[in-house]
């Protein structure tokens, strides 16, 4: 059942994991807004893992029109839900009206295909790998960015799937994401994927080079959620924002994050759920988890914001 909300959100619950849909002493109001279906629309879209059928209710429920509208998916496009290879050759079909980042399971897709990761037991993948189009769908992915900007209103919109480190400014992260994206898309991608994995080095210093200094990247805008006041990233916690471990904090609420001030979109955290502040919007409501598929189109301003949702299927149980 679609559901179009610009409210704040409740807790949706399943098993012991809640989705939290954005914490009261986060929320800012959400200002609602009707759209003429003849005028162009901006979108950020959440986690679909896969999910190809709540994309397409949510592109139902929302109107959207590829010769018009542009919606931005933030990464995470396949993975744990049952349609992997369906959500890329609609995002192939649409692109340019569709942009989609990749996230950590897009990696993960990359590296099961190159033969640098085995398979999860609850990958489902299967279809994307063994498909006719395989070569194409691939070599399109890897063609994904990691971070976009885009001017908006006036203002800079700045999406990436997972978080910022607190001492990087958009335009390092931007050129980074950039040193990143050379690779993935030439001869090297093979050995890279090979070397990417690991969790060290576990925070940022300019004078880091080759597979440590990507790694440290691409861990930052696919993985992260919490790290230390001075940008040191954590890996194994993956609770709600109230939640951090010790001397830990949300990369968000670092203090002195040089990113602050410029709206950063982002998914990623499904037990972080929807939060809407006037510099931040995280997306990841858990579709395939049985939460919802997250849509947010802007105004005429990056302010203005509507949030429309569709429910989704339990794809995969927490555990």
């Amino acid at each position: 059942q679609a559901r179009l909300a610009a409210r704040r959100q409740g807790q949706l619950r399943h098993g012991k994991h809640p989705i939290e849909k954005g914490q009261e002493r986060n929320q800012q109001k959400i200002h609602g807004f009707n759209v003429k279906k003849n005028t162009m629309a901006l979108y950020c879209i959440g986690d679909v893992q896969g999910c190809d059928a709540a994309l397409q209710h949510l592109l139902d429920l929302i109107g959207f029109s590829p010769s018009r509208d542009t919606a931005f998916l933030l990464g995470d496009l396949v993975n744990r839900g049952p349609d992997s290879a369906a959500v890329l050759r609609r995002c192939m079909a649409h692109e340019g009206a569709l942009r989609c980042l990749l996230g950590n399971h897009d990696l993960h897709l990359l590296a099961t295909a190159h033969g640098a990761r085995k398979p999860s037991r609850r990958d489902t993948l299967a279809a994307v790998l063994q498909a006719d189009d395989r070569d194409g769908l691939l070599d399109w992915l890897r063609r994904q960015p990691l971070a976009i900007a885009h001017e908006h209103g006036g203002e800079t919109l700045l999406m990436l799937h997972a978080g910022a480190l607190p001492a990087w400014t958009a335009a390092d992260l931007l050129r980074l994401a950039d040193e990143v994206h050379a690779v993935l898309r030439g001869d090297a991608l093979p050995a890279f994927l090979h070397q990417m994995y690991g969790n060290q080095p576990d925070h940022w210093q300019e004078a880091l080079t080759g597979t440590d200094r990507l790694r440290v990247i691409v861990n930052a805008l696919t993985r992260l959620r919490f790290c230390s006041p001075d940008g040191v990233m954590d890996f194994e916690s993956t609770e709600n924002a109230g939640s951090a471990p010790p001397g830990l904090m949300p990369w968000f609420d670092v203090p002195g994050r040089r990113t602050a001030g410029t709206l950063l979109a982002f998914g990623h955290w499904s037990t972080l759920g929807y939060m809407s502040r006037p510099d931040l919007l995280a997306l990841d409501t858990g579709c395939v988890w049985g939460g919802q598929l997250s849509a947010v189109r802007f105004g005429a301003t990056l302010a203005e914001r509507e949030l429309l949702q569709v429910q989704c299927p339990q794809a995969q149980a927490p555990g």
